[in-house]
């Protein structure tokens, strides 16, 4: 039986395995030194949006070979840790939409319309071609992250608002 193919030694094809997985460890160390953080605002400019783990970026690596965008993704990105995510909560939020595509999302259009109201803290804006999604504040009202919801359905945009938003504050 052959490991590899053109590869008669079987102690030959163990080594040259070895080898290659070496050689990928290796080549991947640069994106686990790269950690420098990105802001969320040059994260969504670079078309990373909403709370990317890290085994995501991970994921795209094996499927694209653009190390800058890989990079740029882990820049992005928040630890994969039960912790690190569910911990994170929002003073509030705006929910940000085009009135002229609102025909096109009618689970948004019934949470606004039905839900909203529990959350004092979360206002709705009107931006004129802007796709649904959800710009979560901090206790300052400055923006920090931003996620698309375009196909989120309702009970999903409540549950989200119930884990990461505080009712009590105003914005």
């Amino acid at each position: 039986m052959q490991l590899l193919p053109g590869v008669r030694n079987p102690a030959t094809a163990v080594t040259m395995a070895v080898a290659a997985t070496v050689v990928i460890f290796i080549a991947s160390m640069p994106l686990a030194w790269s950690k420098e953080q990105l802001s969320s605002r040059e994260c969504e400019d670079l078309g990373f949006t909403g709370l990317a783990l890290c085994s995501d970026c991970h994921t795209l690596a094996e499927y694209i070979k653009d190390q800058e965008l890989v990079t740029d993704c882990l820049k992005c990105c928040t630890e994969d840790s039960d912790d690190a995510t569910s911990k994170i909560t929002y003073s509030g939020a705006v929910l940000e939409v085009c009135m002229r595509k609102l025909v096109f999302y009618p689970e948004i259009v019934g949470f606004i319309e039905e839900e909203k109201d529990q959350f004092p803290s979360v206002k709705v804006q009107y931006i004129f071609n802007s796709p649904p999604k959800l710009i979560l504040l901090d206790d300052e009202g400055q923006h920090k992250e931003s996620i698309r919801i375009d196909n989120w359905k309702r009970e999903h945009i409540l549950q989200f608002l119930q884990e990461k938003v505080k009712r009590s504050s105003a914005i």
